[in-house]
């Protein structure tokens, strides 16, 4: 069994003001009955989780974030959905340690970001159940986001956290990893003076105390939603796919049983 980690806690201030969590902001459309609806951003990751042996998924959300409650509900394409609460905005290692009282040791987990639209749909099958593994993929700006310096053999040297110098331009849409690794980084986490809000820089202390983490470079297409500039982005990456004939995400050779179709 292998859980899916969607950390959905966020404030969206960067593409404010939305009458709905950011988590929930159309992005495409799914075919439901024959009929083209939109598509809420979120879907592609739980889409992308399923795909990648997800088989339970936990939206970590705020209090306030009941529309996203309403909108998944208890089960999605056959997969049970469990909610828990990140109290505070405390940032992103806080929201994905909230699950931790639901993993076991030996569980799977595979974490994203809910309001990213990635290429292609099946990258996270190849990252490995028993060892700290992050999905890779190349993009022109990567002072943007966290860069990862990985070796020849794929071992992960450093991340580097939003510089404007980064060394490398393959950067992290996902990861995955044991649930024992996920207790341990919370451990070191929760030394004094630490609670870092960034994974990037926790994982670069677990490194330099001898843990071992992989690159996987899978990905080929990554965009942000967060702001106005990356949903523009993300819409050009979907409407380029489709002009291009690319097989759409439930093609049958990676279908998720009970989610519909989408374009």
């Amino acid at each position: 069994m292998t859980w899916g980690i969607v950390p959905a806690a966020g404030l969206g201030s960067r593409i404010q003001p939305l009458a709905f969590s950011k988590e929930l902001l159309p992005v495409g459309s799914r075919l439901e009955g024959g009929i083209e609806r939109p598509r809420a951003v979120s879907e592609y990751l739980v889409e992308r989780m399923m795909i990648g042996g997800a088989t339970k998924i936990c939206f970590v959300i705020s209090p306030g974030k009941s529309d996203i409650v309403e909108y998944y509900g208890g089960r999605v394409g056959g997969a049970p959905v469990c909610y828990v609460v990140q109290p505070e905005p405390k940032g992103l290692c806080d929201a994905i340690f909230q699950s931790l009282p639901l993993i076991s040791d030996d569980e799977p987990v595979i974490v994203g970001l809910p309001d990213t639209v990635w290429f292609p749909e099946n990258a996270l099958r190849a990252l490995p159940d028993d060892e700290l593994s992050f999905l890779c993929f190349p993009v022109d700006e990567p002072q943007h986001f966290d860069a990862v310096v990985s070796d020849e053999s794929g071992a992960v040297r450093e991340i580097q956290v939003k510089r404007a110098d980064a060394s490398s331009r393959w950067i992290w849409g996902a990861f995955k990893m044991p649930g024992r690794v996920l207790s341990e980084l919370h451990t070191l986490w929760q030394e004094p003076d630490r609670g870092d809000p960034y994974v990037g820089t926790l994982v670069n202390e677990w490194l330099a105390r001898g843990g071992r983490a992989r690159a996987v470079h899978a990905g080929t297409g990554y965009v942000d939603v967060g702001t106005l500039h990356g949903y523009r982005d993300a819409q050009r990456l979907l409407d380029g796919r489709a002009r291009e004939g690319a097989p759409r995400p439930f093609a049958a050779s990676a279908r998720v049983p009970g989610l519909a179709a989408t374009r």
